[in-house]
């Protein structure tokens, strides 16, 4: 069943129907963007992909006979033999829930995450193969509709968020009109464009967050969604190195999940805003603006040394405006021009005349 239009006129997408084809004619070559090869630590970067681990890279061993390493391994059998109920019986169970199962050997939360990350890899399978979930934090609004893995029918409005599916992999009949995909880093954000009717007066279009750095779960949304409908995905994020690096784990992964990666990425994500250029275009005064610390100069080093930026000449020359001026903007820099802009005036125009890089 087809959504009754309520955005713009038809030729308002023409700019991302014209990127839709584009993004077909290259799937259809067998590709995605121009190819590219790079390596860095255990990880292979391949454009077309993402960060993949490496075929022949450095192994860390876990001996029972090692006091070093004792704990470890009793915890991944503790662990494996959850794993081995759940897959038997045809039932998950959220990290969170194996965590209470005996929290005082695990201690941690972040020990168990660890462990089944470990499993993952070892086993060279998805962690939902591992009848494994997460606790989803992300949000999707929007022009889509699906079902439950139990037959629960789930619309997505325009007015108001659900929360992304904890088990991603048993949603099925996904149905959309949307023309595009807009992710946007935070939270506060994607609540501001719901609150603006954005969803509604860029109809039909889909909007998801992870608020923040994305966990598993959005990520396997996004790519779902990208998997299923081939629409072209961009990213609204604050122009400051932290919102360029939750971009590059969308398009491009993770080093902890480099092992996942054809499950997780979408090559096709393109950069809409905040550019590091819009802010002088738009004259955004100075003191809309925040230096960069230490700490973020370290950080946008250490994204520009990154394989892919090879193949993104275009980032690469925002990430230098951006080290050069020595300042960084939020999203909500650009209230100054007035409250609604980013949903009024910018996100509109950028998508109108196909201001992605």
């Amino acid at each position: 069943m087809a959504f009754a239009p309520m955005g713009p006129e038809p030729s308002f997408f023409q700019a991302l129907d014209q990127h839709r084809a584009s993004l077909l004619a290259a799937l259809r070559r067998g590709g995605g963007e121009p190819a590219g090869v790079g390596t860095r630590l255990a990880s292979r970067f391949e454009d077309s992909v993402g960060l993949q681990m490496a075929p022949h890279c450095t192994t860390r061993k876990i001996k029972s006979d090692s006091p070093k390493s004792v704990r470890n391994f009793a915890l991944i059998l503790k662990i494996l033999s959850m794993i081995y109920k759940l897959v038997q019986s045809d039932t998950y169970a959220t990290k969170r829930d194996i965590y209470y199962t005996d929290s005082q050997l695990f201690g941690s939360q972040a020990t168990v995450d660890s462990a089944i990350d470990d499993i993952s890899c070892m086993l060279k399978v998805p962690r939902r193969c591992l009848h494994v979930l997460s606790t989803s934090k992300g949000l999707v609004a929007g022009n889509l509709r699906y079902m439950e893995e139990d037959g629960t029918k789930v619309h997505c409005g325009c007015a108001t968020a659900v929360a992304v599916p904890s088990n991603i992999q048993g949603i099925w009949n996904l149905i959309t009109d949307a023309k595009f995909l807009l992710i946007v880093e935070k939270d506060a954000t994607f609540q501001r464009l719901l609150d603006d009717n954005f969803c509604s007066k860029m109809s039909p279009c889909i909007m998801v967050t992870g608020k923040g750095v994305p966990d598993l779960n959005t990520r396997l949304l996004v790519r779902k969604l990208w998997d299923t409908f081939h629409i072209p995905t961009v990213t609204l994020v604050d122009a400051d190195p932290h919102g360029i690096e939750i971009m590059c784990i969308y398009k491009y992964g993770s080093m902890s999940m480099s092992f996942e990666a054809h499950n997780l990425t979408v090559p096709a994500v393109r950069w809409l805003g905040l550019l590091p250029s819009d802010i002088k275009r738009l004259n955004i005064p100075k003191e809309n603006l925040i230096p960069l610390t230490r700490r973020d100069q370290m950080k946008l080093d250490s994204v520009l040394k990154r394989p892919y930026i090879t193949c993104q000449p275009c980032w690469r020359k925002e990430m230098e405006i951006m080290a050069d001026s020595k300042m960084k903007a939020e999203i909500q820099a650009l209230t100054f021009l007035s409250s609604d802009y980013l949903s009024r005036v910018y996100l509109p125009n950028k998508l109108k005349f196909g201001g992605w890089i």
